[in-house]
């Protein structure tokens, strides 16, 4: 089991260089960074983590030039959008996107994506959050038709080209790995669209029953990379809970880095990084 990080990059924390640089210095092995492109004031939807919504929601960068930045610095972290709100992005501009940043950074990109819970923030790009599922569902098709075809088209019911060129391909094949975020309503889109399945947190006694539901409706093993486990110093109080995800077969396990400045970054990373070197091993 691989051990990385996620977090909001925003402009008041670390910047993407430093950052980049301190997590494969210390032996991480990816980094998945959130995505909002505004917070607009007046909201109905309700946070889900509860209470007032932090203010890293709405000062996040944007996750291709955040990661475009590290790719830069570094040469083995993997690098993840986690998640990617495909019902708020263009599908063509987003395909060159993901594209540009596996080919700079030598096939090292991966494509987190979900449909979002700030239904707001979705209106104000035009999309109307009760057919969201199915607009993200076209969208990933139609990247991937754009990554693996040198003529592609889409003709759906939100998505509709005729033939275009684009490039860059990816370096990955067939394409940079989708992994799809949510809980078990997302399974049929983590079946048939996905290449992994990035669940928010979920402990190991909760998540072992949502696996196997996963791979029935999958009918087959979909690797498993667990999103905003909390990071040192709690998950230094317990580690017999990532101890419990290697159990389950999880791949990897994302802990959450608090956004802070460049010091207390570091001297955070220096406590969680005897846990990625503990069960990279």
């Amino acid at each position: 089991m691989r051990i990385g990080v996620s977090t909001f990059v925003t402009d008041q924390g670390v910047g993407p260089a430093a950052l980049g640089r301190a997590l494969e210095e210390r032996g991480f092995d990816a980094l998945f960074v959130a995505e909002h492109s505004h917070i607009p004031v007046e909201r109905r939807s309700p946070y889900p983590g509860g209470g007032e919504l932090p203010e890293i929601y709405y000062r996040t960068l944007d996750p291709f030039v955040t990661l475009g930045t590290v790719a830069g610095v570094t040469a083995r972290l993997l690098l993840g959008t986690g998640i990617a709100l495909v019902a708020q992005r263009d599908p063509i501009t987003t395909a060159q996107e993901v594209a540009s940043l596996d080919v700079v950074s030598g096939g090292r990109a991966v494509f987190g994506v979900g449909v979002g819970w700030n239904r707001e923030e979705m209106e104000n790009h035009g999309t109307d959050p009760s057919t969201r599922g199915r607009l993200v569902n076209e969208r990933l098709e139609a990247i991937r038709e754009l990554w693996t075809k040198e003529k592609a088209e889409y003709h759906g019911e939100f998505v509709d080209f005729d033939p275009v060129y684009q490039w860059p391909k990816p370096v990955q094949r067939p394409h940079p790995p989708i992994y799809v975020g949510g809980g078990e309503a997302a399974f049929p889109r983590v079946a048939a669209l996905g290449d992994g399945w990035l669940p928010g947190g979920l402990p190991p006694d909760a998540l072992g029953p949502r696996i196997e539901r996963l791979r029935q409706v999958a009918g087959r093993e979909v690797p498993v990379t667990v999103y905003g486990v909390p990071g040192a110093p709690d998950a230094l109080d317990t580690p017999e809970a990532l101890e419990g995800y290697r159990r389950l077969g999880v791949e990897r396990v994302l802990l959450y880095l608090p956004t802070r400045p460049e010091g207390e970054t570091l001297a955070r990373l220096d406590a969680m990084a005897p846990l990625a070197e503990r069960f990279h091993g």
